[in-house]
């Protein structure tokens, strides 16, 4: 290696790309499960050779024992997981959304294969996940990503130990943020079937004889779909805003 590169240069090339290799393997869009693992690596291969030029003259010497070495990779892979996972753990906030919408339709029995998770959610959950990816991809807010990676150096230098306590809190953060802002996202179908499970209860008391039940989640399903559809514009603008408030506490 030494007639093309120091090892100097090698090390500090790969403490580069076990950060990125690791951001890349979690973030929304190149990190999902139906992505190639061999596009996903060859994208973090391309991005850590563009970035060794301007990130290289910060990274410490080379160890000179293997222990020190491997603990200088294990702190780049922790701290790439640790800003890959809360680039991905906003992303429930569209599935807890979903998940509401579909308790409040009668429609949380309806399960499709998600492809942004492992398991399968709710077909309103899926479709907004599917959204979100969407969103972050006409509204450039991948670019905002990239820009998180670049400005993580400056934030989490080679020279500091990894923040793991931090990274903990943020992570509690995040999901508590993330489950209110679904919460929020999916109040307008919360209120209507409130107000539309309190006038079916008034029917049925006025009424006994009426079938409240066989009219009501008919009409139930169909304006909460209705709500749903006409508060969908919303969603999505609220959501892309609060992810690039995220992305602007990373510097991005």
């Amino acid at each position: 290696m030494e007639h093309y590169a120091a090892a100097q240069q090698v090390y500090a090339a790969a403490l580069i790309f076990a950060r990125l290799g690791a951001i890349v393997m979690l973030i929304p869009g190149l990190g999902e499960g139906y992505v190639p693992p061999r596009i996903r690596l060859s994208f973090a291969f391309v991005m850590a050779l563009m970035l060794f030029p301007v990130l290289s003259a910060g990274a410490p010497p080379m160890p000179a024992d293997v222990g020190g070495l491997g603990g200088s990779i294990i702190k780049e892979v922790l701290i790439g997981l640790m800003l890959g996972a809360i680039l991905r753990l906003f992303m429930t906030a569209l599935a807890t959304a979903g998940e509401l919408v579909s308790i409040q339709t009668t429609l949380s029995f309806a399960q499709t294969a998600n492809p942004s998770e492992a398991q399968p959610s709710t077909s309103l959950g899926t479709f907004l996940g599917l959204m979100g990816l969407l969103l972050i991809m006409t509204t450039d807010l991948h670019h905002l990503f990239l820009g998180a990676i670049v400005r993580s150096y400056a934030i989490f230098p080679f020279s500091k130990a990894a923040p793991v306590n931090d990274a903990g809190q943020l992570a509690i953060q995040t999901v508590a943020r993330s489950f209110a802002l679904g919460l929020q996202l999916a109040a307008p179908v919360i209120v209507f079937s409130l107000v539309f499970s309190i006038a079916t209860g008034l029917v049925g008391r006025v009424m006994p004889q009426f079938q409240v039940f066989f009219v009501a989640t008919p009409l139930q399903l169909l304006l909460g779909l209705s709500v749903f559809a006409l508060s969908l514009g919303a969603i999505g603008l609220v959501w892309v805003d609060r992810y690039r408030d995220l992305l602007a506490a990373f510097g991005a």
